[in-house]
């Protein structure tokens, strides 16, 4: 990766620039501030609306117990100029400029911060009744659905998918879930711990349809290749989503396997005075010895400290390095569930408690050092169970197993 630019003693950026109004970018910005950046700063999203959180859209967004969930920051007050519903369309480093649907924005660095975009059922854009849920307008859009108790077809079984169907059926709506897979969360979690979260679906309710590929959707139906029609008064898409880097093409910056933005170790990108951050970008992480793309609010929220840290110490030989611990939740079907770490290379699956009871956790080991925990109504176990995988330290796995013990206590 190339370092930045500014050598040292040299003079500090003047303007910087963050594309993406996002948890990552107003994140980006409020940092700045925070170490003392007092030259401009510019946040650009492409939704007209106020920034906002995302987790709360399916949820309390979603079911009307909230009209928004903005930022509490005065933008203003900070010093932050926000172009909102402006899209950006380009970047010509060699220019330091950043273009847009308004015109080119000049930079002396840049962010970017532009997040995900959700993958589309294909075939389905256009139809009728067919919806995603990853902005505000989408929410809004899928209120009076909910409060109209339409039988919902939900396309995937992840993590979005599992979180809107728990909305629904809180909402009193019949709700299908057609999975292509054997199972929910394939690829994200392992077949003996995905088993468990299997019986949620229908304790909720819900009809979970694993093997099931939809064929077509068409005005008020599903049909999945095996012939079966499935009644649908909409239909609701969650089959993952992909880094929304398309407009970088031709910029000359580097990208990964998945189209997101490869940063370094300091998040910084291969292009000169350019850092990315957020759901947009992989880095590299010494403590898992591989690259990381994470899909997750507190990665939004954690890597843009990083990215303020080196921006405002450009020049120092000595720059902050970001290699966190991943962090996520997610509520369904009356459960907390928590993750913390990554489990890829485990050579060891530790079970705290049984599956079948409402709390439980599976701890995986690596050389009898914790990589990665997921906790399900247990959050005091992730807590101090991402305390140990932060400090390295080895573990008895007998104690582990016990869930009588605290985590914490389980150290060899």
């Amino acid at each position: 990766m190339s370092e930045q630019t500014q050598e040292p003693g040299g003079a500090a950026p003047r303007r910087v620039v963050v594309a993406g109004a996002g948890m990552a970018g107003v994140q980006t910005a409020a940092a700045l501030r925070e170490r003392g950046f007092a030259g401009e700063v510019t946040l650009i999203g492409a939704e007209p609306h106020q920034p906002y959180d995302r987790p709360p859209l399916s949820k309390a967004v979603l079911l009307g117990t909230a009209e928004s969930s903005a930022f509490d920051l005065d933008f203003e007050e900070l010093g932050v100029e926000l172009r909102l519903g402006c899209e950006v369309t380009g970047l010509r480093p060699g220019d330091h400029e950043l273009d847009t649907e308004a015109g080119p924005v000049p930079y002396d660095v840049l962010v970017i911060a532009t997040g995900a975009e959700p993958l589309r059922l294909p075939g389905a854009d256009g139809v009728p009744g067919v919806h995603l849920l990853r902005t505000l307008d989408d929410a809004e859009r899928l209120r009076p659905v909910l409060a109209a108790r339409h039988d919902i077809v939900v396309v995937g079984a992840g993590w979005i998918g599992a979180e809107f169907a728990t909305a629904a059926r809180e909402a009193d709506c019949r709700v299908t879930v057609v999975e292509a897979e054997e199972r929910p969360l394939v690829g994200v979690l392992p077949a003996e711990v995905a088993a468990p979260m299997t019986a949620w679906y229908a304790e909720a309710g819900v009809t979970l349809r694993t093997h099931a590929r939809v064929a077509r959707v068409e005005p008020g139906a599903v049909l999945l290749d095996d012939g079966t029609r499935l009644p649908a008064g909409a239909v609701v898409v969650g089959i993952g989503a992909r880094p929304a880097t398309a407009w970088l093409a031709g910029s000359g910056i580097a990208l990964g396997t998945h189209g997101e933005v490869v940063a370094d170790a300091h998040l910084a990108t291969s292009l000169p005075d350019v850092y990315a951050v957020g759901d947009c970008a992989s880095f590299p992480s010494a403590r898992y010895g591989e690259r990381l793309l994470v899909h997750h609010w507190d990665n939004a929220l954690q890597g843009p400290r990083t990215v303020a840290a080196n921006i405002v110490g450009e020049g120092r030989e000595a720059r902050e390095v970001y290699d966190p611990v991943p962090y996520f939740w997610s509520e369904q079907f009356g459960r907390f569930v928590q993750y913390a770490g990554h489990h890829a290379d485990a050579d060891r699956t530790v079970w705290r408690g049984d599956p079948a009871d409402p709390a439980w956790s599976v701890c995986w080991l690596r050389g009898g050092r914790l990589v990665a925990l997921l906790a399900v109504g247990r959050p005091r176990d992730l807590a101090q169970g991402r305390r140990l995988i932060e400090s390295g330290a080895a573990l008895d796995p007998e104690r582990v197993a016990d869930p009588a013990r605290p985590l914490k206590s389980a150290t060899a």
